[in-house]
């Protein structure tokens, strides 16, 4: 079974391309998306508000000593 629909692919597809175009901007600062690894992470976060299937984020644990 498929991890992510591809409705989830497309979006990612699209912020791909506004990333290489230089038209993609972060949330709420606005700023240009410089890194991939960012533009897959905004088109992931559309196509969860879309209703696509896509697997939950991974939460940061913190280390507590």
């Amino acid at each position: 079974m498929a991890k992510y629909s591809k409705k989830s692919s497309e979006e990612v597809e699209k912020a791909m391309h506004e990333k290489k175009k230089g038209t993609l901007k972060s949330g709420k600062s606005g700023k240009k998306v410089k890194s991939k690894k960012q533009a897959i992470a905004i088109g992931l976060s559309k196509a969860r508000k879309k209703g696509a299937k896509v697997p939950k984020k991974k939460s940061s644990k913190k280390k507590s000593d």
